[in-house]
């Protein structure tokens, strides 16, 4: 079984006891990914989520041309968001990649946007922000709101290989 038919069966079983945020692990032995998700409310269909984590055992990507063509399969992979991801930039020193949403939504005086990051040893986060317009520098982590399916191919999708 995937990764991603594992987790939608895990969600389809997830209640969430409180008013707190909690965590949902689900590990695929067979392709070495962890995925964790940290979400505030679950129920039958969907999930409003904090965050998005999916970890490889062993290191996914050696050097910056690989983690670049990591980030170009999840900018074109990746349809069930908002708003469809770019490529901001892969920091080779670093080997971090960082996507974001292609244009962000705007709501009042505020705008939102997805942001990936992509790192070399493997591991994946996404999360949702909010930002003051215009151009603010200060920015805060917000919930997203996301049905079973488009968590389990969200995460289908990033940890594809090829």
């Amino acid at each position: 079984m995937t990764l991603e038919n594992k987790l939608l069966q895990k969600l389809s079983k997830w209640k969430l006891s409180g008013s707190h945020r909690q965590d949902l692990v689900v590990v695929d032995g067979e392709s070495g990914w962890t995925a964790t998700l940290s979400a505030e409310r679950c129920d039958d269909l969907g999930c409003l989520v904090w965050e998005l984590a999916l970890q490889r055992s062993t290191p996914l990507v050696a050097d910056a041309s690989e983690l670049r063509a990591w980030a170009n399969r999840a900018t074109s992979r990746v349809t069930g968001l908002l708003e469809p991801l770019r490529l901001v930039e892969v920091d080779g020193s670093r080997l971090e990649a960082q996507l974001r949403s292609q244009t962000p939504t705007a709501r009042d005086d505020r705008r939102f946007y997805y942001e990936v990051l992509l790192r070399a040893n493997g591991l994946a986060t996404v999360r949702r922000y909010q930002a003051s317009q215009p151009s603010s520098h200060h920015r805060e982590q917000v919930g997203f709101a996301l049905t079973h399916e488009v968590l389990a191919k969200l995460a289908a999708d990033l940890t594809a290989e090829k």
